[in-house]
């Protein structure tokens, strides 16, 4: 077992490691008297099993909201405000989401607006929330406008990571967890992409225990330089511009990582035109995000279409859209981009020949 020290508005652990969620030294909770456990329906019978457990000690309810993006709707909210009444959480209890990012997302959001603020305990069971969700204070949920355009920064008091709920995670999932951590390699840890290039990695593979110590750890750095994402925060967005619009678009049916890596290679794209990275840096991204299973590509019906949802991303300042680019591996600038070069990059994203014939020039 490891644990990661994240330093924000207060210091928290993330402890990562297998067989953690048998282990009640990880949830002993004697500060607090009731717990609400959100989660997923997939999650019913792991949920059942940890409320007996610690019904022994304090008064347990649990939460089931419906799964994925859907979870994450102003009506699921209201519901979960309603069972936090229910079960009579003060600011002296605790609210615990055990899931994957959707989960962990609400969870934070519940705790950080009942109340004006309670508690939060995350568990996560995926890859993604393991790598990005659950870690870093972000909470949030969506609305018909975007996704996560209603949130709130509150950090968890600790995050337990079990590597053994990814044995029975679909690979779908895993690898979309995966663009989360290939992401970390492509802005600051560069022997992420050194571990991960030319493999597909897979959950039972002995290196995903040392790749989610270094995504965590990237995330742990950024945060507690920047909680509320005044400045270098923005980095964690690489690849994020373009993928929250996919996920709206696709009415979520593009999974979140999937998202991120066909986002990470526009921005490269994006970078590319700029003159900021030859195009040897955009390839070997594509060929990375490939390997892991993951789209590189992404159609909509128009690029208007497209480009009025990308202006609805929080990261748009008076008007302009702001991008993370990567001008090599390990180093990011942010800036505003010009609405000609979004343009011309999505076209070369969406013309196969043209993406691969320029690698000759």
């Amino acid at each position: 077992m490891s644990e990661i020290q994240v330093h924000a508005e207060h210091t928290y652990p993330v402890h990562i490691g297998a067989g953690l969620l048998e282990d009640d030294r990880f949830f002993s909770f004697s500060e607090y008297e009731r717990i609400l456990l959100i989660h997923p329906p997939t999650l019913q019978p792991l949920a059942e099993r940890l409320a007996e457990r610690w019904a022994k000690t304090h008064q347990v309810r649990c939460f089931c909201h419906p799964d994925g993006e859907a979870g994450k709707d102003v009506s699921v909210l209201a519901q979960a405000w309603e069972e936090a009444a229910a079960a009579g959480i003060s600011r002296r209890d605790l609210v615990v989401g055990l899931g994957g990012g959707a989960t962990t997302d609400l969870a934070g959001f519940v705790a950080a607006t009942w109340l004006r603020g309670v508690d939060v305990v995350q568990i996560p069971t995926t890859l993604l929330a393991m790598v990005d969700a659950a870690v870093g204070g972000k909470t949030g949920i969506n609305t018909a406008a975007g996704k996560n355009l209603a949130g709130a920064f509150h950090s968890p008091r600790a995050v337990v990571a079990d590597t053994d709920t990814l044995a029975t995670l679909p690979a779908e999932d895993f690898n979309a967890g995966m663009a989360e951590v290939i992401k970390c390699g492509c802005i600051r840890d560069t022997e992420i992409l050194q571990l991960v290039e030319g493999r597909r990695v897979k959950a039972g593979d002995p290196v995903v225990r040392e790749l989610i110590e270094r995504a965590v750890k990237v995330k742990a750095e950024v945060v507690g330089s920047d909680l509320k994402e005044a400045g270098m925060r923005e980095i964690l967005n690489y690849g994020h511009t373009l993928a929250h619009a996919v996920e709206k678009l696709s009415n979520y049916r593009v999974r979140h990582g999937e998202a991120v890596a066909i986002g990470c290679i526009y921005a490269s794209i994006v970078a590319f035109l700029l003159g900021y990275c030859q195009w040897e840096w955009v390839e070997k991204q594509e060929a990375i995000f490939s390997a892991q299973g993951l789209p590189t590509s992404w159609s909509a019906e128009s690029w208007e279409q497209i480009y009025t949802v990308m202006n609805t991303d929080k990261k748009v300042r008076s008007g302009q859209i702001r991008m993370v680019l990567t001008p090599q591996p390990g180093s990011t600038r942010v800036e505003a981009i010009p609405g000609q070069v979004l343009e011309q990059a999505w076209t070369v994203m969406q013309d196969h020949e043209l993406f691969h014939g320029n690698s000759e020039d």
